[in-house]
């Protein structure tokens, strides 16, 4: 049986725990349920920003617009 060193595979139970307590040393344990609330929204608002149809119209970015009577 060979093994190849680039065939590593998905993790098992093993490594999961080692990184589980990985992530409780590194944030602590009071701030890993914000730690994954805040993922889970940043993934809702990236899914919903691929749904969404919009175009983006750049006639609509006026900040380079400057105004003549303003003063510099």
């Amino acid at each position: 049986m060979t093994t190849s060193l680039f065939a590593i595979g998905m993790p098992g139970l093993p490594e999961m725990l080692i990184i589980g307590g990985i992530f409780i040393l590194f944030f602590g344990a009071n701030k890993l349920p914000g730690l994954a609330k805040s993922i889970g929204k940043s993934a809702n608002e990236f899914k919903k920003g691929l749904k969404d149809d919009t175009p983006i119209d750049p006639a609509d970015d006026d900040d380079d617009v400057v105004d003549e009577d303003s003063e510099l």
